[in-house]
């Protein structure tokens, strides 16, 4: 009888398992699990999606009806007959309202976040088919990313654009470099390959991710295991000598082990200017490994190595007559890293969340860079340099954050630790230069002498980076939250100057709060304000710098150990709004970020740069986004910036003899009114998985010294002055196959990314050419897809 139960019992449990059925929930692009979808019936939530993206339920009624909702996708309502194993939802990039962002270093409403946050989504990021991270990040309104080609670059985000150490960047809320190592062509060193998506914060976030973060930050949001097996392969190519190969494969290989990889192999050969070859290389790995339904261990590496020539700036002579030969065809970049981390992660009760991360860099940049070659008209002979910065980093990070029913209030506190030893050298070489028949510009520089022994910068230094940071955010009123936030940053040095012979320590500390709010006025629209300070201490690099000879006499200090670090306090209020029945959505953000002992390169008459931080700076603004969707074809959006930048009180010299002692109340060089990047998308009903779209770049006329005296402003697509560029986006695909053809510069116009000269009447212009029309086609292939229709 025990036996006949015991059967009996065994086949009541095989029934109720058979009539189980698991549902996948993905990310329609990444193929992505979403975890925490909810599964609805009759307006009652029945299931939410675990860390694999399933529900797992005993049965479905065939003609009910039920809907999935995830925040930051579009919900999806089907009878239960129609349900599939496997379920896609779109995102809702569009609605402010359902935009997650990780501005907390944690996931949160766009519409609950006190900050101008801007996030590229995995679905822009598809349809641009991109080569270099400039043609996604000046997607964003107020931001510039200059291209110098190569993926060489630039960035200005509420700053003149430019090389200042005032701009993080991260991946996956983790900087690239330690604080003192900064370089503006840090995002050479990323993989747009294994990205989901991009985070543009505006405005200073040292109160959660520490100093540099003072224009703003870029958090690149890497990519997870899909939750289905996948894997891609692409190849991109264009007119101008670009080759490309990349690749994406992925997939859940057990209940709790998944893998994610991509990555890319890149060429440039005999390309429309010289001497700028280049190759690189870069490849990311993301393992998961799922301990318990509330502890996840995930660990990632990233690899990147990079060669490139530098054509550097060339004068008006080759500019203007298109020839862009550079007058140095021996300037090169050269920059290798690694990157690993793993971290841990649980949830907890009363919905906490905790984190450990323990993280490795090794980097290390060598160049014989364009910008360092000094001349003075009308000698024949010059200098430069060669150099080398390399530094490897230990460190832990960790956070944790709880929810309390008290005035339904957040706590987020972390810290972090990083020990980073840096070397770096720069020794001199001697040129000689071809001049021009007017002697008052260079044809060629070739190398003369190089001198291995004679130093120009030579120093060791361990630094450490130390950090504790706290958020508090209340919900005082049903549609008020506030936000109250701090960091102690501690950035402390210890250095062998090997230049004199001299060790010593040095150490910046700063306190660095922000307090914010957001009002939620109706469903439709809402309102936030916030204030928030920032500092960026100088770059070693800097720091170790011989003085020129007149400034090393006039402040009796060889070096630039006593520069303060900038601080920076920014005022910022904004809004948002949903209109038309959800058709068209506004952000804006009005701002003014009071600078203070800004670091700044002062062009000198040889063409070199000496850096200067003193007195004081303005910079003030409005930026705002426009989105317009009037029907699932068409798809508008306009990102643009109307904004200033001024010397207040700025010293060039105390020096008796000097002529041009300060620039108080000038405009900053390279520091456009306006920008704008606005692009109209059509993807019609009648040709499904195809795409056309046109983006229009502008930047309008700039400064190029520090005095004023003259203006970048030649015309440009519309004869509009400054920056004027069209570029055509075209994509179709069919089953496993993705063809694209993007036209970059379209009409084909003469413009400069960046046009630049000094303060002396007798100074010439330099500029950095941007390419010419580009036709750039790609294919890419859905392998898996591929093998599935055969």
């Amino acid at each position: 009888m025990k036996a006949l139960f015991l059967a009996f019992f065994c086949l009541l449990a095989l029934a109720s398992n058979a009539q189980q059925r698991t549902f996948k929930i993905l990310n329609t692009i990444t193929q992505e699990p979403i975890i925490g979808a909810s599964l609805s019936h009759s307006n009652k939530i029945i299931a939410l999606s675990n860390e694999r993206g399933e529900f797992i339920l005993n049965s479905i009624q065939a003609t009910d009806d039920y809907q999935i909702s995830s925040l930051g996708f579009q919900s999806l309502k089907m009878k239960g007959s129609d349900l599939k194993s496997v379920i896609h939802l779109e995102e809702a990039s569009l609605d402010l309202a359902t935009v997650v962002v990780t501005a907390s270093r944690q996931a949160a409403v766009r519409t609950e976040t006190p900050v101008a946050i801007h996030k590229i989504s995995a679905s822009l990021m598809q349809d641009t088919k991109a080569i270099q991270l400039t043609e996604i990040i000046n997607k964003v309104p107020g931001v510039v990313m200059l291209n110098y080609n190569n993926e060489q670059h630039a960035m200005g985000i509420r700053q003149p654009f430019g090389t200042s150490p005032y701009f993080l960047y991260m991946e996956d809320g983790l900087p690239l470099r330690p604080l003192g190592v900064f370089n503006h062509n840090a995002l050479i060193e990323a993989n747009l390959q294994g990205l989901n998506s991009v985070e543009v914060i505006k405005g200073p976030a040292s109160s959660l991710y520490g100093p540099e973060a003072v224009g703003g930050a870029i958090n690149l949001i890497s990519k997870m295991a899909p939750g289905i097996p996948t894997a891609s392969i692409g190849f991109q190519a264009d007119e101008w000598g670009y080759l490309r190969t990349q690749f994406t494969a992925g997939g859940q290989f057990s209940k709790k082990w998944s893998l994610m990889t991509g990555g890319y192999i890149a060429r440039q050969k005999n390309a429309w200017a010289s001497n700028t070859d280049f190759d690189k290389s870069s490849i990311n790995f993301r393992l998961d490994y799922q301990l318990s339904p509330h502890t996840k261990l995930w660990s990632s590496f990233a690899y990147n190595d990079y060669f490139s020539q530098t054509g550097g700036n060339i004068d008006s002579v080759g500019y203007y007559s298109r020839t862009y030969k550079s007058p140095a065809n021996f300037t090169y970049r050269s920059s290798f890293s690694s990157r690993s981390r793993i971290t841990l992660e649980h949830k907890g009760p009363n919905h906490s969340f905790s984190s450990l991360t323990a993280f490795y860099r090794d980097n290390s940049l060598g160049q014989n860079p364009a910008y360092s070659i000094a001349w003075t008209a009308p000698s024949t002979t010059a200098s430069g340099q060669i150099n080398s910065n390399s530094f490897t980093s230990l460190g832990i990070m960790g956070q944790h954050s709880r929810q309390f029913s008290w005035l339904d209030s957040k706590i987020i506190v972390g810290f972090l630790l990083d020990r980073s030893p840096n070397t770096y050298w720069a020794y001199k070489i001697n040129l000689t230069a071809t001049l021009r028949p007017d002697k008052k510009s260079v044809e060629k520089y070739d190398i003369a002498q190089v001198l291995p022994n004679v130093f120009l910068s030579n120093y060791q230094a361990i630094i450490w980076n130390k950090a504790l940071y706290a958020q508090w955010d209340i919900h005082p009123l049903e549609r008020l939250r506030i936000s109250l936030g701090g960091r102690l940053d501690n950035m402390s040095f210890d250095y062998s100057n090997y230049m004199d012979q001299r060790t010593g320590n040095k150490s910046y500390a700063q306190f660095s709060p922000k307090i914010g709010m957001t009002y939620e006025a109706n469903q439709h629209m809402g309102f936030y304000a916030n204030y928030s300070k920032g500092f960026s201490p100088p770059a070693l690099s800097a720091v170790f710098r011989a003085r020129p000879a007149a400034q090393a006499i006039a402040t009796g200090e060889k070096f630039y150990l006593s520069i303060d670090p900038a601080v920076f306090n920014n005022y910022e209020v904004g809004g948002w709004a949903s209109l038309f029945q959800s058709k068209l959505f506004l952000d804006y953000s009005i701002y003014r970020l009071n600078g203070q002992n800004e670091l700044l390169g002062i062009r000198q008459p040889d063409n070199s740069t000496d850096y200067q931080s003193a007195g004081k700076t303005l910079h003030e603004g409005i930026e705002y986004a426009i989105s317009y969707r009037p029907d699932n074809q068409w798809n508008f959006r306009l990102g643009a910036t109307n904004a200033r930048h001024m010397f207040v009180d700025f010293v060039l010299s105390q020096k008796a003899s000097d002529v041009l002692k300060n620039v108080n109340n000038k405009e900053m060089p390279q520091a456009p009114h306006f920008i704008a990047n606005a692009e109209i998308t059509y993807k019609p009903n009648w040709i499904k998985g195809a795409r056309v779209a046109l983006e229009w770049q502008r930047i309008s006329s700039w400064y190029q010294n520090q005095v004023n005296t003259v203006s970048y402003a030649d015309p440009g697509f519309g004869g509009l002055p400054g920056v004027s560029v069209l570029n055509l986006r075209l994509g179709y695909q069919w089953k496993a196959y993705q063809i694209f053809m993007n036209v970059m510069n379209l009409s084909n116009e003469l413009y400069a990314n960046s046009a630049s000269r000094g303060n002396n009447a007798n100074d010439k212009s330099t500029y950095t050419p941007a390419a010419p029309r580009i036709i750039n086609l790609g294919l890419q292939v859905d392998v898996f897809q591929l093998f599935k229709s055969k």
